[in-house]
C-alpha cells in the first residue's frame, strides 16, 4: 500500500500545541472564543475552524497519577467509512486522493446530511460550518504535501513526536519505537497501524487517552467500515420511508 503516513509517538508528546497552533496558522483559520473549563485543553473540541486539538487527560491516583496528551485530528482511514457514507448522496463531495492516501472534504459536503457523515467516522472528526453547512476536518496538509513540504503540524512538532512520510517508511520506525517502548511500557500499543494513515503509539491504554483511541491488544482497533454501511443504510431507508 503506497501514500502517506504520520506516525506520532505520544510518549514524546509534551502538549506543547505547537501543532495546533501551526495547523490554525497555516489554514489561516480564526480563534475561538473559549472559557476555562478546568482543564489545560483549550479549546476544549474540534470544531469547523479548530481541525486539530490537543486532549490532555489526568488520569490515575496521587501515588500513580498520569497527564496523557493526544493532538488529535482526521485518521485518514486507508478506506475512508465518512467517503462510504457521503457517495451514496452526492458522489465525490469526499474525495480520497490517489498519492498521499488523504481524505478530502470539498464544498459539496454541504449538501450531505451532517449526522450521517460524523455518524460514519468512528473517530468523531467531521465538523460542520453552521451558516454554509459545508463540513471540515484536517486535509492532511495535501497542497504542501504535493508541493514537497511537511505538513504544518509536523515541520513545528520540536521534539520528534510527529512525523511523517511514506506510509512504508513510517510504519517500520513505528513497529521499531513500539518494540523499545514495550521494554518499559508493556501496555503500549500502535494504535489502528492497518487501518489508518495517522497511527499513535500510546504509552499506556489507547481508551486511557480518549473515548475514540480504542485499540485491542494487538492494535486492530473498531471496525470503522460497519459504521459506514450502517448510516448510508439508515439514509436509504430513510428515503424510501
Amino acid at each position: 500500500m503506497s501514500g502517506k503516513t504520520f506516525f506520532v509517538d505520544l510518549s514524546r508528546c509534551t502538549a506543547c500545541r505547537g501543532c495546533q497552533i501551526a495547523c490554525k496558522q497555516w489554514k489561516q483559520l480564526p480563534a475561538e472564543q473559549t472559557k476555562n473549563t478546568g482543564s489545560h485543553q483549550n479549546p476544549p473540541d474540534m470544531s469547523f475552524v479548530t481541525l486539530k486539538v490537543v486532549r490532555m487527560k489526568e488520569v490515575g491516583s496521587r501515588d500513580d497519577f498520569k497527564w496523557l496528551f493526544l493532538p488529535d485530528q482526521c485518521r485518514h482511514c486507508v478506506e475512508p467509512p465518512c467517503k462510504d457514507a457521503a457517495d451514496s448522496v452526492i458522489k465525490d463531495a469526499i474525495t480520497h486522493d490517489k498519492e498521499t492516501g488523504a481524505v478530502i472534504f470539498t464544498e459539496k459536503t454541504k449538501g450531505l446530511p451532517f449526522d450521517v457523515v460524523r455518524g460514519a467516522c468512528p473517530y468523531d472528526i467531521p465538523r460542520q460550518d453552521p451558516a454554509s453547512k459545508v463540513m471540515s476536518k484536517c486535509d492532511m496538509c495535501n497542497d504542501r504535501v504535493k508541493a514537497g513540504m511537511l505538513p504544518a503540524c509536523v515541520k513545528t512538532c520540536p521534539t520528534g513526536a510527529m512525523n511523517f512520510g511514506e506510509r512504508d517508511e513510517m510504519l517500520a520506525m513505528g513497529k521499531k519505537r513500539f518494540e523499545a517502548l514495550k521494554q518499559t511500557n508493556p501496555k503500549a500499543v500502535l494504535v489502528d497501524w492497518e487501518q489508518v494513515r495517522v497511527v499513535f503509539l500510546t504509552e499506556h491504554e489507547p481508551r486511557l487517552y480518549h473515548a475514540t483511541l480504542m485499540a485491542d491488544a494487538d492494535g486492530a482497533g473498531p471496525v470503522t467500515r460497519f459504521a459506514a454501511l450502517d448510516a448510508v443504510l439508515g439514509l436509504r431507508n430513510q428515503a424510501q420511508g
